[in-house]
């Protein structure tokens, strides 16, 4: 034999016995899961993580896609961060976003920014994060409070519980039960033939964190009243704020305080008089106050009450700004005397 081969067979066989006997490092894997969900008519909202609890490598990746037409972020928060507003995001960093397929070891602020699929497009947005070092991360999505998950990053020797497979049929399944629970045991309370429910909702909890559903509807939207009646919005939503706005549309930095024209009623509910169906009124957001914890001081009572009464006949026609898109609008008929 040449010695040429001969160098090349001996080559080969060293080669061959150093792969052998270094150890094999697996591939990184990326992961698919999904951030919010929705009905056909994008009433009902599943404002969860699906699902929110998995378990995966050090070094793999996993990608969130957005498919409903609710905003949502994917976000994770350094050690001790104080809760940023879904806003504000990430401070330091343009407009509180970082980049897509940035990292996340638990030292530094990964913020997706708010994502939807406002146009029912079939190529929802997607926002992908690496996990390079082992550890359980907390999830969460700014824009809900209580819409949360875990990430186990497991060093790489370590077998994992569950394969893709698995958690797309988790997924599905929690959409469903989400879904399909959005309305049970959740008929409107009317007090009176003249009260609009602002929404309705609750939370969900499991071994990965808490997920949330909601009606993003105005209970019997549609009212016809006369000059001088006085309607009321309450909420019966647990999990996220609504507002009732007439007129433009307030920016997103106006959108949580009320309009200069609403006024506080002594039992805490917030009210205003319109004359006109051209008048802009903004209730701010009507929403649950937050859960206490101990440690921390005790939250106030918040707004839950809108009241608005209305001195002129017309077609008074009022949206969430938060929601309007999803078709959370409604209009009060005031007929005269």
């Amino acid at each position: 034999m040449p010695f040429k081969y001969q160098l090349g067979f001996i080559f080969r066989r060293y080669a061959l016995l150093i792969a052998l006997l270094l150890p094999v490092s697996a591939a990184a894997d990326t992961w698919q899961l999904q951030a919010g969900a929705q009905d056909s008519g994008m009433a009902h909202q599943a404002l969860a993580f699906l699902p929110n609890e998995i378990w995966i490598h050090s070094g793999d990746t996993i990608t969130w896609t957005f498919p409903a037409g609710e905003n949502h972020t994917v976000s994770f928060l350094a050690l001790g961060q104080v809760r940023p507003s879904r806003l504000a995001g990430c401070p330091g960093v343009p407009n509180g976003v970082t980049p897509d397929f940035s990292v996340f070891d638990g030292t530094t602020c990964v913020n997706s920014g708010l994502l939807a699929n406002t146009s029912g497009s079939a190529s929802p947005p997607t926002y992908s994060v690496v996990f390079p070092a082992p550890g359980n991360f907390k999830l969460v999505c700014l824009a809900h409070p209580n819409m949360t998950a875990v990430i186990h990053v497991l060093v790489s020797a370590t077998p994992l519980p569950h394969d893709q497979a698995f958690y797309y049929s988790e997924a599905q399944q929690q959409r469903a039960r989400l879904l399909s629970s959005a309305t049970i045991g959740f008929a409107p309370n009317h007090s009176s033939s003249k009260e609009v429910i602002a929404g309705v909702g609750h939370i969900a909890g499991n071994g990965g964190g808490t997920q949330t559903v909601s009606v993003m509807r105005f209970e019997d939207a549609t009212k016809v009243i006369h000059v001088g009646d006085t309607v009321e919005w309450t909420t019966e939503e647990a999990v996220t704020s609504h507002t009732i706005t007439f007129g433009p549309e307030p920016s997103l930095l106006q959108q949580i305080p009320p309009s200069a024209n609403v006024t506080t009623d002594p039992d805490g509910a917030r009210h205003a008089y319109i004359s006109s169906p051209s008048d802009a009124v903004h209730s701010g957001f009507i929403t649950q106050a937050p859960q206490d914890r101990i440690g921390l001081a005790q939250a106030p009572l918040s707004a839950t009450r809108f009241r608005v009464t209305f001195t002129q006949p017309g077609i008074y026609h009022y949206i969430c700004v938060l929601h309007d898109q999803l078709g959370m609008v409604g209009e009060i008929v005031v007929m005269a005397q």
